[in-house]
């Protein structure tokens, strides 16, 4: 690889696990979560020149969403755990510098399947799958590129370019690509070549309606929480003028789907919610499901139809198990993937099968995300940029993210509907990017180097760090 002077490598990693607790359940699929563990990493890097810089990452170890299955939630969750001290010795041994977009390349090409093949032989458990080792290297990831953007002072997404990188994306796709046209198009070309040249400060902001969440006043059960925050969707919409709605659906219930569509669509009608997506987080086998609830929804109630603006992953996520051709759902609505976007290819493996847009996430990586994010937008795919549940410092290059990305409408962001005491010191610091208010986020108090955390100024008692070795 040619080399910069900019270039930086490893010197050294703090981990740290922070538990979460949420004020009421979020359900999606066929799972339920009521508490989470963050994972956090600090990292110090060196340039050339000996100068060091800190950096942050984090991200919610959401076990449900990562490796849903039936075995016991202890055992995925600790598994999780143990693959993050794992991943931080490996980093730490990581003989690699380069930019961040090219040492995160590196090691997720080369070095995270191998330690995830071992992983998974040593547990001689159910194997962990590949999203969970993806969410796990998020963390270190996410906190080397923000090392990078300190030790150089300077924002991180300015660096994406040509004058800090050492390779063209041509050089990160090759070898992969089939089309050869498709393939040369990325020559002398850099993520930066891809972005928004002026970013917004002000974002929509979505709000996602789980599968146990109450609707109206008339369906809450007497134990909810009086914390001072809602807990009916209508309380919600008034009170943070939501404008976009992301529904969670069961996928294996298609009464159940198509009623809680209706009545959420007449509640956005009454309350000017002017777009709706409908999540069936990887729970359908067949796209004539999806079909026939579309078709009796554009059919019966036509306005509800038509402000949803998407689909987001009906079909398992394994795309490479899951070959099904769903052309005819996204000729009815745009079909976004989610779970499945691990990286580019299964971005270029989902267009093939007739997916139409990427929901892309930083919890996959900061890296694979902007990846995913050029050769979806090269291909003519839209995007979405969603989160984790973030709290706390995952929010901001989250936010980061979608703000750059040019999304089809704003972010999701859910952090301070289930568990907004978690993220108190964070918000004294950006009180716009913690609080909805008019139905979007101010991204404006970010500022600085690196993802602009301000980390500094936030009053964070982390707990010890962890011993990996």
């Amino acid at each position: 690889m040619h080399s910069k002077n900019t270039d930086i490598f490893v010197k050294d990693i703090s981990l740290f696990f922070i538990p979460v607790q949420t004020r009421v359940p979020l359900k999606f699929g066929s799972e339920t979560l009521d508490h989470v563990t963050c994972a956090r990493a600090k990292v110090t890097v060196e340039d050339r020149a000996g100068n060091r810089g800190v950096g942050w990452g984090e991200t919610p170890l959401s076990v449900q969403w990562v490796w849903p299955s039936e075995s016991a939630y202890v055992d995925r969750h600790d598994a999780l755990v143990q693959f993050c001290k794992r991943l931080a010795k490996a980093l730490m041994d990581f003989n690699c510098s380069g930019h961040p977009l090219e040492l995160g390349h590196e090691f997720i090409e080369k070095q995270l399947p191998q330690l995830l093949q071992g992983f998974n032989t040593e547990r001689q458990l159910e194997e962990m799958p590949h999203l969970a080792a993806l969410v796990a290297a998020s963390v270190f990831d996410q906190a080397i590129h923000d090392a990078y953007g300190n030790v150089h002072s300077i924002d991180i997404y300015d660096t994406y370019g040509s004058d800090f990188m050492n390779r063209d994306l041509k050089w990160f796709f090759d070898g992969y690509q089939q089309n050869e046209a498709s393939f040369l198009a990325f020559k002398g070309r850099y993520p930066k070549d891809y972005l928004v040249s002026e970013p917004p400060k002000r974002l929509p902001v979505w709000h996602l309606v789980g599968g146990l969440d109450p609707l109206v006043e008339e369906e809450k059960t007497g134990n909810e929480p009086m914390d001072g925050y809602p807990v009916v969707l209508e309380d919600w919409i008034e009170r943070d003028g939501l404008a976009c709605l992301k529904i969670k659906l069961r996928g294996n219930d298609s009464k159940w789907d198509y009623e809680r569509l209706v009545k959420i669509g007449q509640i956005s009608i009454q309350h000017n919610v002017s777009s709706l997506t409908a999540d069936f987080n990887c729970t359908v086998r067949d796209p004539q499901y999806v079909n026939e609830i579309l078709d009796r929804l554009g059919k019966e109630h036509n306005e509800i139809y038509r402000r949803l603006l998407y689909v987001e992953q009906p079909f398992p996520y394994d795309l490479e198990t899951h070959r099904i051709d769903v052309t005819s759902v996204s000729q009815r609505k745009p079909l976004f993937l989610d779970e499945s976007a691990h990286d580019w290819r299964f971005v270029r493996l989902g267009k093939s099968l007739g997916w139409t847009g990427v929901a892309l996430k930083t919890c996959k990586t900061q890296t694979g995300a902007l990846l995913s994010l050029c050769w979806a937008k090269e291909n003519g795919m839209p995007l979405m940029v969603q989160d984790l549940t973030n709290p706390m410092l995952a929010q901001i290059p989250h936010v980061r993210l979608a703000a750059h990305a040019g999304t089809i409408m704003g972010v999701e962001s859910n952090g301070m509907q289930f568990y907004p005491q978690a993220s108190l010191p964070e918000q004294e610091i950006h009180p716009g990017i913690y609080q909805r208010r008019n139905g979007v986020l101010d991204l404006s108090t970010i500022a600085g180097s690196g993802f602009g955390y301000r980390v500094d100024e936030i009053e964070r008692i982390l707990p010890q760090p962890v011993d990996y070795f």
